[in-house]
């Protein structure tokens, strides 16, 4: 919420057609199946084209050390070339693990910058510090 306050951006909330469960194991199950078989659920929401867009800040919570599958999904729906990439991540101690490589991979033909993960609540200063270091234009 803090980047897009901070930059004036537009909000995109994914949605997959299945709801993942409320009991923590079981989403833990779903979650890890969906990823071992690379599996990208149908979206319900986040299909909206993003032809209008030249950069595009990409969120995710770190899911096993990667992507969240919904995520994956808007990565495989859209085409990203010559856009701006922003990947960004909460996460419980890992970090990014994987996730800005596998963004890179299925946004090959765009220009990346680096990311923030987050571990927690972050501060709008500290927002504020990670966008002037990668040189993003207000």
């Amino acid at each position: 919420m803090e980047i897009a306050i901070q930059t004036d951006g537009t909000i995109r909330e994914l949605i997959p057609d299945k709801n993942y469960s409320f009991d923590y194991n079981t989403a833990a199950k779903e979650v890890r199946n969906q990823i071992s078989r690379g599996f990208c659920p149908k979206l319900i929401s986040g299909n909206e084209s993003i032809d209008d867009y030249q950069t595009i800040f990409i969120g995710t919570p770190n899911w096993f050390k990667t992507l969240a599958p919904p995520v994956m999904s808007f990565l495989r729906k859209h085409d990203f070339t010559g856009k701006t990439i922003i990947p960004f991540c909460t996460h419980g101690g890992g970090g990014f693990c994987q996730i800005e490589n596998n963004i890179a991979i299925e946004c090959s033909k765009s220009i990346m910058l680096p990311g923030i993960a987050v571990d927690g609540i972050v501060s709008p200063e500290e927002v504020s510090k990670w966008l002037e270091t990668i040189g993003y234009q207000f």
